[in-house]
């Protein structure tokens, strides 16, 4: 039973993975790619902290929670402060924020 929990983890990690690698068009696809490879991390170390009889699985599953939380908030922030300024947010123009 588990390791279904782990195969479907790791199939959500490779469609992430997808997300970025083939679609590099769109700022708000590759970010959300992120957060599904995120969570496909969380449901794997659930998982195994559950078979293992051990918490710290699911704390560092908590900890990676916050993490994708915090990044979703300043990412899109800085995407609609970036939106404001240049009118667009394809990719091919965000080499506009090198310093």
């Amino acid at each position: 039973m588990l390791d279904t929990y782990v195969l479907i983890g790791l199939m959500r990690f490779v469609l992430g993975v997808q997300g970025v690698v083939v679609n590099r068009k769109n700022i708000i696809v590759m970010i959300m790619s992120i957060e599904l490879m995120l969570l496909a991390i969380n449901l794997i170390l659930i998982t195994g902290s559950t078979k293992l009889q051990n918490l710290m699985g699911a704390v560092l599953a908590l900890y990676i929670l916050v993490v994708a939380a915090a990044e979703s908030a300043i990412g899109l922030s800085i995407l609609v402060a970036f939106y404001r300024v240049r009118g667009t947010i394809a990719v091919k123009f965000i080499n506009f924020l090198r310093g």
